[in-house]
C-alpha cells in the first residue's frame, strides 16, 4: 500500500473512543482518518463486542478491521475506582470523549459530561444513542434497524409491491456516526474561539428524519404520504434502474440537457413517445408511470448495459451501469482515487479496505494501520500520555485495572 498519511488535519487532537459496534465506531474512525489520535477504551475482559461479528478468520473479526483500523486501544476496568481515576486522567490530557451508551450510563459510572468537563472545560463529549438525550423515548435502546422503522426509511424503501425494506447499508448507523464527527468538527472550531468545550447529543432517530432529502417536506406541504417506489424518483421521471440485454443500468434524466426527452426517445427506437401528451413533460411522465415503464423497459432490453452507456453518454444524458460490489471493486476510476488500498493485518495479511473519501490537498485523510487488538496499547499511551512507569503499569495490570489483551474466547 502507499505511505500511510502521517499529517492530516487532525493531527493534534486525542479522542478517547468509548464507542462499540458501528455509529460510535464510524465517528471517530473519521476522524481517524483526518489524522486524530484515536484510543479506544475498551472494557475488559473481552473489549468491543463487534470483535465477534463475522466474517472471522481464526478468532479476528473482519467487521471490527474495518472501522477500526488506524486506532490504538487502551483495556480499563472503569468499575473500579483506580480505573475510573486512571480514566480521568486521560480525559484531563484530551480533546474529545465519544460514546454511544445508552444516555445515563456514563453518568451512572460517575463519568458523564457534567463530571468530565469539570475535569477538562475544554473537553468535547460526544454522546450517541437512539433516541438522543431528551425526550421520552431517551431511554430505550435502539439498533440501526430499529430507527430506521422508526424514522420511516423502511416505508419508502423497496418496491410498492413487497414488503418495506432495509437499504443494503446500516443507514441508521453511519448517518449517525458521520453527523457525530460533524458535530464534533464544528464543536472543535468554535472552541477556538470561546476556549470551552461543550455536548454533542446525537440521535439516530434525528439523523434519519434529517437524511430524508425532501420526503417530510412533500407529506407535509402535499399531505400525501411518500410510499415505496423501487428504484426511481417521485417527482424526475425516468430516474431509475432499467434491466438491459447483460444486466442492469441506471437512468437519470437531467433537467439541464436541451430536448433530453426526445435524445432519449430516439436513441430507444421509440420516437412515438416524444409526443405523447402523457410523457410530455416530468411531471406528466410521473402521473403515467405505470403506462410509461413498461414501454421503456421493453427498448432498454434491446442492448448490453455498455452499448447503451455508450450510446446515451453521447447526448450528455446521466447514465451507468448498475454494480455489484465486485464490479465497483474493479472499476479504474476507484483504483485511480484510491478508495480500495490494501491495509496490512496481522492475521488476514494486506486486504483492500474502503478509504476515507476525504480529499485534502496538504493534510491529506486516509488510513493510518491496523486494528488494534485489545489492550494492544495500554502501556504505550499510559506511558506516554500519563507518563506511568514500568512499575506502575506492572501493578496495574495484576490487579486487571488496566488489561494488555484479551483472553482466549470460543466463538460459537
Amino acid at each position: 500500500m502507499p505511505p500511510l498519511p502521517t499529517n492530516g488535519p487532525l493531527q493534534d487532537i486525542r479522542v478517547l473512543d468509548l464507542t462499540w459496534v458501528l455509529s460510535g465506531p464510524f465517528c471517530t474512525l473519521t476522524l481517524c482518518d483526518l489524522g486524530a489520535d484515536v484510543i479506544k477504551v475498551e472494557r475488559p475482559p473481552y473489549g468491543d463486542v463487534s470483535r465477534t461479528t463475522g466474517p472471522l478468520i481464526e478468532g479476528e473479526s473482519g467487521y471490527f478491521f474495518s472501522v477500526n483500523r488506524g486506532k490504538r486501544s487502551v483495556a480499563l476496568d472503569l468499575t473500579s475506582e483506580d480505573g475510573k481515576a486512571l480514566f480521568l486522567r486521560l480525559v484531563r490530557e484530551a480533546d474529545v470523549v465519544v460514546e454511544n451508551f445508552t444516555p445515563g450510563k456514563m453518568d451512572a459510572l460517575g463519568l458523564g459530561y457534567a463530571a468530565l468537563s469539570e475535569v477538562n472545560p475544554r473537553l468535547i463529549y460526544a454522546a450517541i444513542s437512539g433516541y438522543g438525550q431528551t425526550g421520552p423515548m431517551r431511554q430505550k435502546p435502539a439498533l440501526d434497524v430499529i430507527v430506521q422503522g422508526a424514522g420511516g426509511v423502511m416505508s419508502v424503501t423497496g418496491y410498492p409491491d413487497g414488503d418495506p425494506a432495509r437499504p443494503g447499508l446500516s443507514l441508521g448507523d453511519v448517518a449517525a456516526g458521520l453527523y457525530c464527527a460533524i458535530g464534533v468538527l464544528a464543536a472543535l472550531q468554535e472552541r477556538e474561539r470561546s476556549g470551552v468545550g461543550q455536548m454533542v447529543d446525537i440521535s439516530m432517530l434525528d439523523c434519519q428524519i434529517a437524511i430524508q432529502e425532501n420526503a417530510y417536506m412533500r407529506y407535509h406541504l402535499t399531505k400525501e404520504e411518500p410510499v415505496r417506489l423501487g428504484t426511481r424518483h417521485p417527482s424526475a421521471v425516468p430516474f431509475q434502474a432499467f434491466p438491459t440485454a447483460d444486466g442492469w443500468m441506471v437512468l437519470a434524466l437531467a433537467w439541464s440537457v436541451p430536448n433530453q426527452w426526445a435524445l432519449l426517445c430516439s436513441e430507444l427506437d421509440v420516437p412515438e413517445l416524444i409526443d405523447d401528451e402523457r410523457f410530455h413533460s416530468s411531471a406528466a411522465r410521473s402521473r403515467n408511470h405505470a403506462e410509461l415503464e413498461p414501454l421503456l423497459r421493453a427498448a432498454f432490453l434491446r442492448r448490453t448495459t455498455s452499448e447503451w452507456v455508450s450510446a446515451l453518454e453521447q447526448y450528455g444524458i446521466p447514465c451507468g451501469p448498475l454494480n455489484t460490489i465486485a464490479e465497483a471493486a474493479a472499476m479504474e476510476q476507484v483504483a485511480e482515487r484510491g478508495m480500495l488500498p490494501e491495509v496490512p493485518h496481522k492475521t488476514f495479511g494486506p486486504v483492500r479496505l474502503s478509504n476515507s473519501p476525504l480529499k485534502l490537498s496538504r493534510t491529506p485523510a486516509g488510513i493510518r494501520g491496523s486494528s488494534p487488538d485489545m489492550g494492544e496499547h495500554s502501556r504505550e499511551v499510559l506511558g506516554e500520555v500519563l507518563g506511568l512507569d514500568a512499575g506502575a503499569l506492572d501493578d496495574l495490570v495484576a490487579r486487571q485495572v488496566v488489561w494488555e489483551e484479551r483472553p482466549e474466547v470460543e466463538l460459537g
